[in-house]
Parts: C-alpha cells; sequence; structure tokens
C-alpha cells in the first residue's frame, strides 16, 4: 500500500512539474494549464487527508468559477491576464464571485502547497498537524478572516496523532528517492512561476485583498 500511494505520488509531481513547462518571462498565464496544475494540487492534497476538506472545497470551487468562464469562450478567455484585464475594465475585478478573486486564491493555495512541501523536504518526522499549520500561518492565514481561521483550526484536530508528513513519502518505511527528487524539482519550477503570478496580481492591485 505505502509502495502504491509513494508511485501514485511521483506521477503526481510528475505530471503537475510537465503543467510548469512554460515561459515565465512570458506576460501570460494559459488559463487551461494553469486549471490543470490545480486539479494536481486538489489530487495532492487528498492525500493529505480529511484536514484539508475546507481548502479543497474553497480550491474546487475557484477551479470551477475559472473554468466555467472558460469554457464559455476558451478563445477569448485563453490566458488569465486577458481575464483580470476584461473584469478589470468592467469594475468586477474585486467582487467576492469574480475570477480575479478566485485566481487569486489558487494562487495562494498553490503557495500552501510549496510551503507544504518544503515542510516536507526540510522535516520530513514533523507531525502532519504541525506541517500543515506552519503552511497554513505562512501563506493563506494573513489572508483569512477568523471564520476561515477558525475553521482550519478546528480541522487540524482531526489528524491523528501520530500522522508524520513522512508517512507520504515512504515505501515501507524506507525515504523514496524518486519521489523526494520529484518534489525537488516540482518546487524549483513552480516557485518562480508562482513569482510571475505574484508579480501580475501586484500589477492589478489585487494582491493584497483578503477574505469576506
Amino acid at each position: 500500500m505505502k509502495r502504491k500511494r509513494a508511485a501514485e505520488m511521483e506521477s503526481e509531481m510528475r505530471s503537475a512539474t510537465a503543467q510548469l513547462s512554460v515561459d515565465h518571462a512570458a506576460p501570460d498565464i494559459p488559463t487551461k494549464p494553469f486549471l490543470s496544475l490545480c486539479y494536481v494540487i486538489l489530487r495532492f492534497l487528498d492525500k493529505v487527508g480529511p484536514t484539508m476538506a475546507v481548502l479543497r472545497q474553497d480550491i474546487h470551487q475557484n477551479i470551477q468559477r475559472l473554468e466555467s468562464v472558460y469554457e464559455s469562450d476558451p478563445l477569448l478567455y485563453s490566458n488569465m491576464v486577458e481575464v483580470l484585464k476584461k473584469e478589470m475594465n468592467d469594475g468586477i475585478a474585486r467582487n467576492l464571485t469574480s475570477c480575479s478573486r478566485a485566481f487569486l486564491w489558487l494562487t495562494r493555495s498553490l503557495d500552501f502547497t510549496v510551503a507544504l512541501l518544503e515542510k516536507s523536504r526540510e522535516e520530513p518526522r514533523l507531525s502532519m498537524e504541525q506541517a500543515v499549520e506552519d503552511a497554513y500561518n505562512l501563506t493563506l492565514k494573513p489572508w483569512h478572516g477568523w471564520i476561515s481561521s477558525a475553521a482550519v483550526k478546528i480541522a487540524l484536530k482531526l489528524v491523528p496523532d501520530s500522522e508524520r508528513f513522512d508517512r507520504l513519502l515512504t515505501a515501507n518505511d524506507e525515504r523514496n528517492d524518486t519521489l523526494v527528487e520529484e518534489i525537488d524539482s516540482f518546487i524549483s519550477q513552480l516557485s518562480p512561476f508562482l513569482e510571475h503570478i505574484h508579480s501580475i496580481l501586484r500589477l492589478y492591485r489585487l494582491d493584497r485583498l483578503k477574505s469576506a
């Protein structure tokens, strides 16, 4: 079972890394590859466990919002920068149900995933609860209101005390070096991609928005 789980995660990381094969210097963020990347992150969070249920629901809703707009006109909405421009021009970018806000929160969810994976690499024997809490405090908590923060705090209590993050990275209690390499590759490509996205969000003054 552990070997199968490790192999599945290797595949997920490889798939996610493939989604990042874009030119980070390019001014656009292709919508379809971005959504595919978000789906990979969603499947990764499923493996983390029930403590991710609240975050997972938000991510899925935001993916669906962007998908709905993209599918209404794939040519027009082929890249997220055009979506941001249109909503800024229409004066709706900051609305609670805007695609711009969905894009922002998906980006922050990717920030969270990177922080969580870095924790797994730096402190593999850290408890799952502590790893998730540390990553959350660093990336999402500054932008959440008290209701969202309280929901996450309650969810953290669902993680069994014995659960460690390294159990996601092991097979028969041996560290899976191939998976670790996949994670390193994924982080090394995702980090500059996220920096590029954040520069675009700052350009459109969307980077400081908080949850309602």
